[in-house]
């Protein structure tokens, strides 16, 4: 008896077996019952049975060992998905799924090798239902791993959302208050920190806000419209010296400077760029836009110790900082996503965003498309 037949005429116990197992991993406060439990695990073996049937050649084995599973009719993935989506509903963790799949493992070599005849033949049967086994686990915990991701950027997005409102009044309130001319001079001192404080606020929940929104799949919305990159260029240099008043930056422009962009995307870009170089160097920081035929680039530069260079290729992923030395300003406050909301803009603008760091300084290119709509 092969062991895909082994595993079909002997459903009940293995199901028997495993539902055993899977109750006490049950989390508490589970909805799931037993017939539910059962439900699933028969799925799950009828499909790895199936699969073991299948013919397979040499390459494909190749493959599949590699995580590389062509599309079936046979639904294998498909079950592997929904197992992970109804444990994942019911509040198993990831590490209750892989328990189920190894005790599943388990459960069916151990009663296949006390009711049959081990041969030669029989390995290449354990070979194949590992293979399937290992498949089907490997396609439950990218499926849960998934839907986790999902649910933790919903969450972000929406908290992101609703305190927009409530931060709102407290700068609308700010506002009024500094428009006050009876408050003695710490009052205003005091709300000036407070207006601060809030809009540093404001622009990290800006920032969980594009984040999660890009993650989700949303494409980052533009307006574009003719703007100078110079003028976008000197504005965002202004906005970064009024925060730190002590700051050297020049601003060199050359060539035609026109083009068709969201000037409150690009300008919140280099505000960043340009705050990152003054929090994290020393010295003056230069910021040169050069016009070409079809394109205009954005090179903000700062000396100062290098970044180092294993951690060049993570720079722009989300929630992750380089080590580097403190600058004029010390570490920086926020939540790491600066660097990944600047190449999401860069990438919305069908731009490009990079990194070069060494002894001599740290220079990041923006490079963008002159015209993004018909001038």
């Amino acid at each position: 008896m092969t062991l895909s037949d082994f595993i079909e005429a002997n459903l009940t116990e293995l199901i028997d077996d495993w539902t055993a197992y899977a109750r006490r991993l049950s989390a508490e406060g589970s909805a799931l019952n037993v017939d539910q439990l059962r439900n699933s695990v028969r799925d799950l073996l009828v499909r790895i049975a199936a699969d073991m049937r299948e013919t397979q050649t040499a390459a494909q084995q190749t493959a599949k060992s590699l995580g590389d599973r062509p599309p079936s009719e046979s639904g294998f993935n498909e079950t592997a998905h929904r197992h992970a989506d109804d444990r994942l509903a019911q509040g198993f963790g990831i590490n209750e799924v892989v328990a189920e799949y190894r005790a599943m493992r388990a459960s069916v070599l151990r009663r296949w090798q006390g009711a049959s005849q081990l041969d030669a033949s029989s390995f290449q049967e354990m070979v194949r239902f590992n293979e399937a086994i290992d498949q089907m686990l490997a396609e439950s915990v990218r499926q849960y791993a998934q839907r986790t991701e999902r649910i933790r950027d919903l969450f972000g997005g929406v908290l992101a959302h609703d305190l927009r409102s409530p931060l709102g009044a407290i700068l609308n309130s700010v506002e009024i208050l500094l428009r006050d001319n009876g408050l003695s001079p710490l009052s205003v001192k005091a709300i000036a920190h407070v207006q601060h404080g809030a809009g540093r606020m404001k622009r990290m929940i800006d920032d969980l806000f594009l984040f999660t929104r890009a993650r989700l799949g949303d494409t980052l919305p533009l307006e574009p419209t003719p703007q100078d990159m110079g003028h976008i260029c000197q504005d965002a240099a202004d906005e970064v010296r009024a925060a730190f008043p002590d700051a050297q930056i020049v601003v060199q422009l050359t060539g035609e400077l026109d083009g068709n962009w969201d000037a409150g995307r690009i300008s919140q870009l280099l505000v960043n760029l340009i705050s990152n170089a003054v929090q994290h160097g020393s010295g003056k920081i230069c910021v040169r836009a050069t016009g070409f035929a079809d394109r205009v680039t954005v090179a903000v530069s700062n000396t100062g110790r290098p970044i180092p260079a294993q951690l060049l290729p993570t720079l722009f992923d989300p929630l992750t900082r380089a080590t580097r030395t403190q600058g004029r300003q010390g570490t920086t406050s926020g939540m790491g996503l600066g660097l990944y909301i600047c190449r999401s803009i860069a990438v919305a603008h069908k731009g490009t965003i990079r990194a070069e760091s060494t002894e001599n300084g740290t220079i990041f290119t923006l490079q963008v498309p002159r015209f993004l709509i018909s001038p």
